[in-house]
């Protein structure tokens, strides 16, 4: 999410714009038509679309965002403005005389510091995704890394239950609308430990799913103000829920050690395949069935094992949270997770839990 994406199928442009990149130790996405531009589309900091690659993409009706720029080798711009305002693109670059506007703006995306974002969803209904969001939020503040924690799953139970929360002032989703300032929106969030939280709560008018423009601010915010952010996502997926699916980094599905689990993680696994390539399996309570094996059945990589603690279900209903003495197999697997994504040292016994 951290690259910009560039959308051509025009050799000439595709290596003009290679080669700019290379001379300045740049990075950038490939993308050649819509099918393949769609999964980072949203969450690319600054999109560059070829003239010629841009009727298509507005034929395939992909959503609207700003940092989009209309790049074209021809100097009939008149050409290209309608296909500009279709495509709802800030601004035509004419190349070569552009480069150096071009080689500015990238220069700037490069240099924007922005946090991880992590998801989390199970694979059936109780896998244990809302524990493992909590886990990897609540472990990565107390290790000193700024985090938000996005509960995304209207019809779950409230994240601010699983950590213990519920009595902690602050805005929750239903409070939140299209218009909510990012800027602002962090302040007046429930924290703790390092860790702000963005919960459902427990107001039904939530239930029909939440709204995607705030989903977006609060991305965009948690991203651009802390060093991680984690989601936490319903199985059915809305507008909302991809957004942040889409913007994530590494995507863990949370599977149980069973067969009928397994069966249902491959359905989860379907339906997130068309907007993320980043997904990883987190195999819960394995026994004989080993997470490579479970790995396998999903075709997917295995990030670790998540066994479960005898204390945590009544600690939990206390209101204790999870991760709570920052020891056993929640916390060392969120260690090892963190440590994956470049947020802290994969330490020996996170190792041995992976």
């Amino acid at each position: 999410m951290h690259r910009p994406l560039l959308v051509s199928d025009d050799p000439a442009l595709l290596d003009q714009l290679v080669d700019l990149a290379n001379r300045h130790a740049l990075e950038l996405d490939v993308a050649p038509g819509p099918d393949v531009a769609r999964r980072r589309y949203r969450s690319a900091p600054l999109v560059l679309v070829g003239d010629e690659a841009a009727p298509a993409l507005v034929r395939a009706g992909l959503p609207e965002r700003a940092g989009v720029m209309l790049l074209t080798r021809s100097r009939g711009l008149e050409r290209v403005a309608g296909l500009a305002e279709y495509l709802g693109a800030e601004r035509i670059v004419t190349l070569p005389d552009g480069e150096s506007y071009l080689l500015r703006e990238l220069r700037r995306v490069a240099t924007a510091v922005r946090g991880r974002v992590l998801a989390c969803i199970g694979g059936r209904g109780g896998a244990g995704a809302t524990v493992l969001a909590a886990g990897l939020a609540l472990t990565a503040g107390r290790a000193g890394l700024r985090t938000l924690l996005v509960d995304a799953d209207p019809l779950g139970g409230g994240a601010d239950l699983a950590l213990g929360w519920e009595k902690l002032k602050g805005l929750r989703w239903p409070a939140l609308d299209d218009d909510t300032d990012p800027a602002g929106l962090l302040a007046a969030l429930p924290s703790r430990e390092g860790v702000a939280l963005l919960s459902c709560g427990r107001d039904p008018d939530t239930a029909g799913g939440l709204p995607p423009a705030a989903m977006a601010s609060a991305l965009d915010a948690g991203g651009r103000g802390h060093d991680l952010v984690v989601a936490d996502l319903p199985r059915r997926l809305d507008d909302a829920a991809t957004l942040a699916l889409r913007a994530a980094d590494l995507v863990l599905l949370v599977v149980p050690a069973e067969m009928r689990a397994c069966m249902a993680a491959a359905r989860v696994a379907a339906t997130l395949a068309p907007h993320t390539d980043a997904v990883q399996v987190v195999v819960r309570d394995p026994g004989q069935v080993r997470p490579r094996q479970i790995g396998d059945v999903l075709r997917l990589p295995v990030a670790g094992a998540l066994h479960s603690e005898r204390e945590l279900p009544g600690r939990l209903e206390r209101g204790g949270g999870p991760a709570h003495d920052r020891r056993g197999s929640l916390v060392a697997l969120c260690r090892h997770i963190l440590g994956g994504v470049g947020l802290g040292p994969v330490s020996p016994e996170a190792g041995a839990a992976a």
